[in-house]
């Protein structure tokens, strides 16, 4: 997807920019679960709070961030590691739905994005903001765009208005040149942003 994406997004000169200073597909290839309780852990929280916490659960679970490991661990111990007793269920909840459910890669693979957004979002504590990051993060779909996301929107807006505000349908507006590949050129958004 990546090596298609490229020359579409290129000619953009914004993104053709980002595209020679960053690299969003540095992160670990994190499984499906793992991704989706980094998503909740990251739910209305700062860049910098969201990771700390990330890995504070990861140590107390010895790395291995599994349904199982969550579903064991103490509440005490979530409690410590920073993560909020709404969350705590929130990570249950995800936990018990991947044991009864086919939440995969494959298991979704013939699933529209309307309908994988469907199936996150009856587990309590995944809403559409998480679902997207499903996406685009678990599921790879080429074509995400979370406006949902307030770094994706500011990152726009200081990429493509000096910081001024736009509305959805400006951004939208913007981001049809990225088609097919608005979730690479949100990638490359939020490496910007989260580099300032």
């Amino acid at each position: 997807m990546i090596s298609d994406a490229l020359p579409v997004l290129r000619e953009d000169p914004v993104m053709a920019r980002l595209i020679e200073t960053h690299d969003p597909y540095a992160e670990p290839d994190w499984d499906e679960y793992e991704r989706l309780c980094i998503s909740i852990i990251n739910q209305q929280l700062s860049t910098a709070s969201a990771s700390a916490i990330r890995e504070r659960v990861f140590e107390l679970v010895d790395g291995e961030l599994t349904p199982e490991a969550i579903l064991e661990a103490e509440d005490e111990a979530l409690r410590a590691a920073g993560l909020s007793g709404q969350k705590i269920e929130y990570l249950r909840n995800a936990g018990r739905a991947f044991q009864t459910g086919d939440y995969t890669r494959s298991g979704l693979a013939d699933c529209s994005n309307a309908e994988v957004v469907d199936r996150l979002t009856e587990i309590k504590g995944i809403g559409e903001w998480t679902a997207r990051m499903y996406l685009l993060f678990v599921l790879r779909r080429p074509d995400i765009l979370p406006l949902g996301d307030l770094a994706v929107r500011r990152g726009i807006e200081q990429l493509y208005a000096d910081g001024e505000e736009l509305t959805r349908a400006e951004m939208r507006s913007i981001a049809e040149q990225w088609r097919p590949y608005r979730s690479v050129a949100t990638r490359y958004i939020w490496a910007d942003y989260e580099s300032d």
